[in-house]
């Protein structure tokens, strides 16, 4: 499985450990639902300054959101 993928499936098992939807996430975050659908898809090449914005909505450290990845 590739960086991307691994990433987006952490992303994903965090917000749903949360009970967050794709919609407050991405309103949270600051980005668009779209895009938050298709970094959990291993589809994007999520900046650093966008991982920051998700974990700061998904009140995680940046560490921990990297935990297993």
């Amino acid at each position: 499985m590739e960086i991307k993928s691994k990433v987006g499936s952490r992303i994903r098992e965090v917000r749903e450990q949360r009970g967050i939807s794709q919609k407050d996430l991405s309103y949270t975050a600051d980005l668009d639902r779209s895009y938050i659908a298709s970094v959990e898809n291993g589809q994007r090449n999520i900046s650093i300054v966008n991982l920051e914005k998700i974990a700061i909505a998904l009140k995680i450290s940046l560490s921990d959101l990297f935990e297993g990845v």
